[in-house]
């Protein structure tokens, strides 16, 4: 069964409490916080007094992405919201090892994002060493983008990558997710999908993640 990871960044931000009910309701593993910084992606979203009361109201385990210069900095920070999974970007972390390292020891899970023009070649070193890896299938920075198609390709380099290292790193995947590039998605391999506007746009967003979450 897949995991669905639903992006906070589409929800109505008027009523959050509404759509973190809806959430909590709903068949959904996750719940997908992007942190964004206007410097590493060129938007800002949210930041730590939103997170905070998000963890307080949220049922669901929180999937953290980082896409901030440094997310190092704020590795306490999210372990004290009780995160789940601290996810980082390769392309942002200098040290990126030692960065796992403090994330596991903060009681997280680790995960490395990579922007859709890193190739999964690069985590050949680290990737024994992280819960997951998420693959951009957009730019980031933004939602409601469309769907880059090397991705498919991209899930399955990744795949085999840790078939070979013999490791059990799940991969997960965000933007443009949506009911006709989720199912291509798994079949490629895919563990987790993250999905923004498909869900929080829907009439019927409990219906769309349980869906999701069949394929």
């Amino acid at each position: 069964m897949t995991k669905v990871s639903p992006s906070l960044l589409a929800a109505d931000f008027l009523h959050l409490e509404k759509d973190l009910q809806m959430i909590n309701r709903s068949d959904a593993d996750w719940l997908h916080l992007d942190v964004m910084d206007g410097v590493f992606v060129p938007n800002i979203s949210f930041g730590f007094p939103v997170l905070e009361d998000v963890a307080k109201a949220c049922d669901k385990p929180l999937d953290v992405h980082f896409m901030i210069v440094k997310p190092e900095r704020y590795i306490k920070q999210t372990a004290k919201l009780g995160a789940m999974m601290m996810n980082v970007h390769y392309e942002a972390c200098t040290h990126l090892h030692r960065t796992v390292q403090e994330i596991h020891d903060a009681g997280m899970k680790a995960g490395v994002t990579l922007n859709p023009s890193t190739p999964v070649s690069m985590l050949e070193d680290i990737i024994g060493d992280v819960e997951m890896v998420l693959l951009m299938s957009v730019n980031p920075g933004f939602g409601g983008q469309k769907f880059i198609e090397n991705t498919i390709d991209k899930v399955r380099k990744l795949r085999r990558l840790i078939e070979e290292k013999g490791c059990h790193t799940l991969i997960e995947v965000d933007g443009g997710v949506q009911g006709e590039t989720a199912p291509r998605l798994v079949a490629a391999g895919v563990d987790v999908l993250v999905s923004g506007s498909y869900v929080f746009k829907s009439p019927t967003p409990e219906q769309t993640i349980h869906e999701l979450r069949m394929l």
